[in-house]
């Protein structure tokens, strides 16, 4: 009788098999994955991550294969030749829940952490990210093909389509080119940066698609407002990134709370921890929560964002870059 062990395997669904048995956060890492004479072999990128890190990002590849019944031993190859940029996405289901501000925010915080962050302005049609980032008259060189990143004051680069297109003019055109516009603004002369954080327009349209076809995202980060209208959209958005196995590394609640400038008074006008208890019924990490100040206004609209700071403007945009830091590092928040 043929043992089933004698048959020829299918790396394809070997390769399948053993992604499946991994934690989704770290399906962006691996390279490779086959098994040979019972033995797992792993090839995954490492080369943003500390010792520490890599020691955990192997103990857990070879804790989680071992278990395999026909895996005897794992072996695990992290290449840590060269650093390989990762990409963000931060997304909402609706406009006006204060994506853009969340994401300058987050890349100046990120910056002041020691990373090399990069912004991508990917509403292509409503582009806020150059006024956010004191931009706004900047044009961008090129390099060959390639366009070159504006440098903000704040030391975080960015693109943005309105660094292209003259300001107050409309663009015209329908979703595939949209989407090519996008990968053009990945596709540029990032350089050094490390980090890119894509401030993703509203909904889940032929943009998203485009780049989880062609820039697929390391990982996504959701904001919301309290509110039930603002809350099923986002679930919509979530449910995109899964369905294109992007890990969703957490869920922001934005304009939580309005302290009253006169009486100081606190009052919800969208509501109250409604992100907190979506995130806990979806098993999603909750990564904080931000005030509506009027303050963060002012200051997006004057290209000088509040994270730049040491108050209590700046503290809740931290908190979060730390939390998405440690997931950068880890994998897990």
């Amino acid at each position: 009788m043929t043992n089933p062990e004698d048959s020829p395997r299918n790396p394809a669904e070997d390769e399948a098999r053993l992604r499946g048995a991994l934690p989704i956060e770290i399906h962006g890492r691996l390279r490779s994955a086959r098994i040979v004479e019972r033995r797992a072999v792993v090839v995954a990128e490492a080369g943003d991550l500390g010792a520490k890190a890599r020691q955990e990002l192997e103990t857990l590849i070879e804790a989680a294969l071992i278990e395999l019944a026909d895996v005897d031993e794992v072996r695990v190859a992290l290449i840590a030749d060269r650093r390989r940029r990762m990409i963000i996405a931060v997304g909402s289901g609706k406009g006006g829940v204060g994506k853009s501000t969340l994401t300058t925010n987050l890349a100046v915080a990120l910056a002041k952490l020691g990373r090399k962050v990069g912004v991508i302005d990917g509403d292509i049609y409503g582009p806020s990210q150059p006024r956010l980032l004191a931009t706004e008259r900047e044009k961008p060189m090129t390099q060959g093909d390639k366009l070159v990143p504006v440098e903000s004051p704040h030391g975080v680069k960015v693109l943005s389509m309105g660094h292209v297109v003259p300001p107050g003019k409309a663009l015209a055109w329908r979703g595939p080119m949209a989407g090519k516009a996008l990968g053009q603004l990945v596709d540029a002369a990032w350089d050094d940066t490390e980090l890119l954080l894509i401030d993703l327009p509203p909904g889940t349209g032929d943009v998203q698609i485009s780049m989880m076809q062609d820039s697929k995202p390391d990982g996504a980060v959701l904001v919301s407002t309290p509110q039930d209208l603002a809350l099923m959209d986002a679930a919509r958005a979530g449910q995109l990134f899964e369905d294109g196995e992007i890990p969703i590394i957490g869920l922001v609640e934005n304009m939580a709370g309005y302290a009253c400038p006169h009486c100081g008074e606190i009052s919800d006008p969208f509501g109250q921890g409604g992100v907190e208890k979506f995130a806990t019924a979806l098993e999603i990490p909750f990564l904080g929560r931000i005030p509506l100040r009027m303050e963060t206004r002012l200051a997006g609209d004057a290209g000088t964002p509040p994270a730049l700071g040491d108050d209590e403007g700046a503290a809740p945009f931290v908190a979060i870059a730390e939390k998405l830091d440690r997931w950068l590092k880890n994998g897990a928040i």
